[in-house]
């Protein structure tokens, strides 16, 4: 080997890895992938796992009713299964909640033998994966907004503006083709905002509705569905990204057998009539936030904010926290009044009060003190774990907040032992909550975290005035 070459070779070891490399994720085609189960393997077995997408739209059980888009077909498919079983032997479902863009590499990592995402996925170039016969062919993707807000006539018109889309959103590639036309007329991209992934499609759905986000795109079958319960939505079915794509369910190349089930399957499958029935009497009254910040939110915000900002630094939390919470509770009204003794900007109760040492909580900044202390102390007591990023940390501590610590810390017990994310409450522990005490947990955190999520976006502008009034000093 030459000297130069050699040279060459040590400076190119020296260079950093790229990121792909460094950060941990789904493996890369050239990984060597897990042993598949076909059917065979999965009779033997007598489980069949399914990989579904976390979002509430795709898979979830309310108190033992299935009101995900998926549920009614892989029920179904078990009992299809099971109807041509040569030995007898029954297969049970075993459901894997994963995030619409983990799905694809644990299936490839073998945590599942089949995904069903409810969502049009696309599957990557090279990959070990096969998707089935379409549930549906050419899905149209739709722009959603709000109705009273501006009604684009033609994409074009788009030009500059944001859409809100959550992680794995098929939307992405048919903006990226919408912008490369757009560049051709030197007109501005459409921008797209990646939401926080504590956010699903139908929680996106939901912020438009409010005002917080302007605009969406979504499958058309999702829209629609969602619109049943979100009548505030406006479907734009003549802004059409694109229509290329079809829904499927996915098993890995080297399971045919399984492929081949699935495929007879889904030939005869017809949804039920009343397949939402469920889905619309769980939902219809449960997805009602409303926009934190509007004209007079802000200013019922700002008469607040100064005991808000005091507590929040004294207790070590993000005042946009407490005021989300305080918006959820009492519409930030410091006057408000509720259940069981429940009182205040806060809602807090005398009995929780008095648990952290304050009196007299019809006083505001009492009020605020002990709800800040309550919390604090439910952070401390159960949920210090550093395995628990600050977002979901607060999620649960809002679960206590509204549930009981020791229920929610049963929950988390339970979801360990179904093998779901422990650490985890957005669509994994939240599952649990939403079988043993319905959607009233689920929703009241869902809010509180969409609230602060709306702040999050405008905190400049929220602190602004602190700052101004600061540099007047």
């Amino acid at each position: 080997m030459t000297r130069p070459l050699l040279f060459l070779l040590c400076l190119l070891a020296l260079l950093p890895y790229p990121a792909s490399a460094r950060l941990a994720g789904p493996p890369e085609v050239w990984q060597q992938p897990a042993e598949a189960r076909d059917l065979a393997q999965i009779r033997r077995s007598g489980v069949l796992k399914v990989l579904v997408n976390q979002s509430r739209n795709s898979s979830g059980e309310i108190k033992g009713e299935s009101v995900g888009v998926e549920y009614h077909r892989i029920r179904a498919f078990e009992q299809y299964l099971n109807r041509n079983a040569r030995d007898g032997r029954d297969i049970k479902l075993k459901i894997i909640p994963r995030a619409k863009d983990q799905l694809l590499g644990a299936l490839q990592r073998g945590e599942g033998d089949l995904v069903a995402p409810g969502e049009l996925l696309t599957q990557g170039v090279g990959s070990n994966v096969s998707a089935s016969a379409p549930l549906r062919k050419d899905v149209p993707l739709l722009l959603v907004s709000r109705h009273g807000q501006r009604r684009y006539q033609r994409l074009e018109q788009l030009s500059g503006r944001s859409i809100a889309l959550p992680a794995g959103s098929a939307a992405f590639d048919a903006l990226r083709k919408v912008n490369e036309k757009l560049a051709m007329r030197k007109l501005a991209p459409i921008v797209v905002e990646w939401v926080d992934p504590s956010l699903a499609v139908e929680d996106v759905l939901e912020m438009v509705q409010a005002g917080i986000f302007p605009l969406t795109a979504v499958e058309q079958p999702i829209a629609e569905r969602w619109a049943k319960v979100m009548p505030k939505l406006r479907l734009d079915r003549h802004l059409v990204l694109d229509r290329q794509g079809d829904m499927t369910w996915f098993v890995r190349r080297d399971a045919p057998m399984l492929r081949a089930s699935v495929d007879r399957f889904l030939a005869d499958f017809r949804a039920p009539d009343d397949q939402d029935a469920a889905f619309l009497r769980v939902y219809r009254r449960l997805y009602k936030v409303h926009n934190p910040l509007a004209r007079s939110e802000r200013q019922r915000l700002e008469r607040v904010r100064p005991v808000l900002q005091r507590y929040a630094e004294q207790h070590r939390f993000d005042w946009l926290s407490l005021a989300a919470l305080a918006y959820k509770e009492s519409s930030l009204n410091p006057a408000a009044k509720g259940a069981s003794g429940a009182t205040g900007l806060m809602q807090i109760t005398p009995g929780a009060a008095r648990s952290v040492g304050v009196g007299n909580i019809q006083n505001l900044d009492n009020n605020v003190q002990a709800s800040a202390k309550y919390l604090a102390m439910l952070r401390r007591n159960y949920f210090s774990s550093a395995q628990l990023t600050e977002r979901e940390r607060m999620a649960f501590v809002l679960a206590a907040y509204n549930l009981g610590p020791q229920r929610v810390q049963g929950m988390r017990a339970e979801a360990r032992r179904r093998g779901l994310n422990p650490n985890q409450w957005f669509f994994q522990v939240e599952r649990i909550a939403a079988e043993q005490a319905g959607m009233g947990v689920v929703s009241y955190v869902n809010s509180v975290n969409k609230y602060q999520l709306a702040y999050e976006r405008e905190r400049y502008l929220l602190e602004s005035a602190k700052k101004a009034g600061k540099a007047s000093m």
